[in-house]
């Protein structure tokens, strides 16, 4: 409940969310190659919205340049996922009351990695709205059907 988490913030289920081994397989069936990955929620005491940070190692010479570039290209007709402008972090509240998704990409410190964080509505972009999302496409429909002027209660 939220009156019992308030003002704190927690990671959950360490080195065994069960949610692990899904990403992993649709990384795997996309790389093809067998990819593990440290994956840790943190429980953060908002009404909605989720927000990820992921680390990359990258290929020799690889930088965060070249996949904000690759993502550019990639989301660039895209309804709803959206990369932002080089240096511009994620945040829950620019994907409030939306079924966007926003990604960032940084530099790390350390030679041959990347971060990149995303944001996303989970009372709208998690499942139920992928969910409308996924059947509009499958039926024929235009995509965003039913995804748009969402009451923002909570």
């Amino acid at each position: 409940m939220f009156s019992e988490v308030s003002e704190s913030m927690k990671p959950y289920n360490i080195g065994k969310h069960r949610h692990t081994p899904e990403i992993e397989k649709v990384i795997e069936s996309i790389s093809g190659k067998e990819i593990k990955i440290n994956f840790t929620p943190h429980l953060i005491p908002i009404n909605r919205g989720e927000l990820l940070t992921i680390y990359l190692k990258t290929l020799d010479g690889y930088s965060a340049e070249q996949a904000q570039n690759c993502l550019d290209s990639f989301y660039k007709n895209d309804k709803y996922v959206h990369v932002s402008k080089k240096g511009i972090p994620s945040e829950t509240s620019n994907v409030r009351g939306s079924n966007n998704c926003l990604i960032s990409v940084f530099d790390d410190r350390i030679e041959g990695r990347i971060i990149i964080s995303t944001s996303i509505d989970n009372l709208l972009k998690g499942s139920a709205g992928q969910a409308i999302q996924n059947m509009n496409i499958m039926f024929g429909l235009e995509e965003g059907e039913g995804l748009a002027n969402f009451g923002l209660y909570p």
